[in-house]
């Protein structure tokens, strides 16, 4: 069955092959014969109450500096394809929003979209970690800086605090109790109260790492030990210098994965990828989770092997 399948991405010239989990989906999938369509959230529009792109055929080659040959750019229905993977990276801003109504009128019955536009929409990256507080560290989200600093002092002197709208550890503060910085922090990260911010207890074994792991239609796929840089830092995320490490999962891990599953799948969130560290969920990626290069990489492994066998059955089934 050969499939016709969109990348909703950033432009693909700007994307590392050595690190991209979108290039190596679109490199799994042309292997297959699928064809390979390329499209940006400046791409897509809507008219007469139904989706199109601008979308261009695509050839992909593992080659640096010509990884990639686009064909003419044709407008197309977004509901011709069999499949439309949305992997635009964060921020996830109001144009991130607005492109994920324009995919929910896509008809789910004919073309499958990856993850469900209201899915991602409901799921923000920080806040839909709340829907599992036992698994959780515990965490706060305001935007009054005294409620934040009774928080700090209720978890011991020592939080993280987080915009809801960052990635890559942009933005990510550690807090300290007594610290002559600490208000400057919370003033600049709420900008002085009006913004919302995600506050979380500084967990210790960060040092060790902060693992990603990929999950696949709510069952783990594979893991990756994301190792902070030596000196102090506390940010494990490879846009933060986080350097890859092998990695199992626990059994608290899995549990978690459990756990879960039955809200992913109910959220049609199917591609997704956890944080963990010392066993609690930092935060839940699902807009265009990554990782699956580095785990090939450390485990002599082909992720992405598994998640167009996975994309294949699903374009198979008839709602």
């Amino acid at each position: 069955m050969n499939l016709k399948i969109a990348f909703v991405m950033d432009p693909i010239g700007s994307i590392n092959i050595e690190k991209d989990t979108t290039f190596v989906l679109m490199l799994e999938a042309e292997a297959r014969g699928h064809e390979v369509w390329y499209l940006e959230l400046k791409d897509l529009f809507v008219r007469g109450g139904k989706p199109f792109g601008n979308a261009s055929r695509v050839s992909l080659r593992r080659e640096k500096g010509n990884h990639y040959t686009l064909g003419d750019t044709e407008t197309l229905e977004l509901g011709s394809f069999d499949a439309v993977w949305m992997r635009k990276d964060p921020p996830f801003n109001m144009d991130y929003i607005y492109s994920t109504y324009i995919l929910s009128l896509i008809d789910g019955g004919r073309t499958k979209v990856l993850n469900n536009p209201k899915g991602i929409r409901e799921s923000n990256e920080k806040l839909y970690t709340l829907y599992f507080p036992e698994w959780i560290p515990e965490s706060v989200v305001s935007k009054d800086i005294a409620q934040l600093n009774r928080f700090l002092a209720d978890v011991g002197g020592e939080m993280v605090v987080k915009p809801l709208d960052g990635h890559g550890g942009e933005g990510v503060f550690y807090v300290k109790e007594g610290d002559r910085n600490a208000n400057v922090i919370l003033e600049s990260i709420t900008d002085f109260g009006r913004r919302y911010v995600l506050a979380q207890r500084f967990i210790e074994r960060v040092s060790e790492g902060d693992k990603r792991i990929i999950l696949l239609n709510g069952e783990p796929l594979g893991a990756v030990l994301r190792v902070p840089k030596p000196g102090g830092e506390f940010r494990c995320n490879f846009h933060s210098g986080g350097s890859p490490a092998k990695s199992a999962l626990t059994d608290r891990e899995i549990k978690i994965c459990k756990t879960l599953a039955p809200r992913l799948r109910k959220d049609g969130l199917y591609f997704v990828g956890i944080d963990v560290i010392g066993g609690y969920v930092t935060e839940i990626n699902t807009t265009s989770p990554t990782g699956i290069q580095e785990i090939n990489r450390l485990n002599g492994v082909r992720l992405e092997s598994e998640v167009t066998d996975f994309v294949e059955e699903l374009c198979g089934r008839k709602d």
